[in-house]
């Protein structure tokens, strides 16, 4: 069994939350991505995001929501993802780079389109009453 270990932005607005979709993909996905070695949490959360959305993570207001497991999506079975997810401000316009094909804002009944980890944190903010 092995653990792919990823930090994600989670980003509401509106009982929203920003997803994006990669290139030749159908699922959604929370932005961004696993760790360069040496990274902490936070530079990789910087990182990943300028890289797929081309805005600036205000570092400072970086927030830990809580971390989630489940089965990696396109991953043989028993294969967990570990995804630390982190509120945080930005600057600058959203816009998909890169990897990413599209950009979108999800609420809770969409998360039939997104990973099974993003389904779990789906079903955590809904519960808590931050995703409509």
């Amino acid at each position: 069994m092995g653990m792919i270990d990823k930090i994600a932005w989670i980003r509401l607005e509106d009982g929203r939350i920003l997803s994006s979709r990669s290139h030749g993909k159908d699922v959604y996905f929370l932005p961004g991505g696993k760790r360069e070695p040496g990274e902490t949490d936070v530079e990789t959360l910087v990182r990943e995001i300028e890289e797929e959305l081309s805005v600036a993570i205000a570092a400072d207001s970086a927030r830990h929501l809580g971390t989630f497991r489940a089965q990696a999506y396109g991953h043989p079975a028993g294969t967990i993802v570990r995804m630390t997810c982190y509120t945080a401000d930005y600057h600058g316009e959203l816009r998909p780079s890169n990897e990413v094909a599209e950009i979108v804002w999800l609420t809770h009944a969409d998360r039939h389109r997104v990973s099974p980890v993003d389904q779990v944190i789906f079903d955590h903010l809904h519960d808590a009453g931050s995703l409509g």
